[in-house]
């Protein structure tokens, strides 16, 4: 069985792709599905695309089809806690939908039938994923542009909020943080795929850890800075969390 490193960008991919070992190309759900190995793992690497219902159908062709035994998923967020900088990580706990309101049906947020409006990464993944991190910064000289004004980017843990919008206002960014907080949410960066497969993951019981690179603060300069970061590094640093991530697992 693969581990499933879902990327959500195309230039996050195409990085990795170049480093498979015996590269094989699925088509399958209108996606490209590549397996191969990679720093000595199995893996399938796929795009989520972008949005929610686009990432589940990814996840779950990667569940259903390929028989992944985990997902690692790693991408760019916007920042919305006051701490989370522009080339900061932030390594997921759990996800929420700031867009889902089924009131007064449900509470809002909550997912209908499910009882709850989170779902959480595993633990065990985590602490791996952690120690990636670390390892991927420590070694990340050159990864990070001084002229976007990081030096030292830090590490955060915590909740992402997930929804199909791309936030680029301050004024949006302060209302979803107020609405969350009503319901005892506190997100530290916001994105658009995340809650979706984590829903997946859940279930069909897959583990599922998560880590974004904060690519711009969700506010108004958030489409200027955007495609500068992804180009400029966004890539780099998945590849090198990747690497890590994958030396860390049990030999296969």
């Amino acid at each position: 069985m693969a581990t499933a490193i879902l990327s959500a960008l195309a230039e996050e991919q195409a990085g990795l792709i170049e480093q498979l070992d015996s590269p094989e190309r699925v088509r399958h759900a209108g996606r490209d599905f590549w397996l191969g190995r990679l720093h000595g793992q199995p893996v399938v690497l796929a795009l989520s695309r972008i949005g929610k219902v686009a990432a589940a159908t990814t996840a779950t062709a990667l569940i259903e089809r390929f028989a992944v035994e985990r997902v690692l998923f790693t991408g760019v967020a916007g920042g919305l806690a006051s701490e989370v900088r522009v080339g900061d990580l932030v390594l997921a706990t759990g996800f929420v939908q700031h867009d889902l309101d089924v009131s007064p049906l449900y509470p809002r947020f909550q997912v209908p039938f499910y009882g709850r409006d989170r779902f959480e990464c595993d633990e065990a993944l985590k602490t791996i994923l952690l120690r990636a991190i670390n390892v991927a910064l420590a070694g990340s000289k050159g990864i990070f542009d001084s002229e976007i004004g990081v030096l030292k980017p830090t590490v955060h843990t915590g909740l992402l909020a997930s929804g199909d919008r791309f936030v680029s206002s301050a004024i949006e960014s302060f209302a979803l943080q107020a609405a969350l907080r009503s319901a005892g949410h506190e997100p530290l960066a916001v994105e658009m795929e995340g809650a979706a497969v984590a829903q997946v993951c859940f279930d069909f019981g897959v583990p599922l850890a998560a880590v974004r690179t904060i690519s711009d603060r969700a506010d108004d300069n958030a489409h200027v800075d955007f495609p500068r970061f992804v180009l400029d590094i966004a890539s780099r640093v998945a590849r090198e969390v990747v690497k890590a991530f994958l030396e860390g697992l049990p030999a296969r």
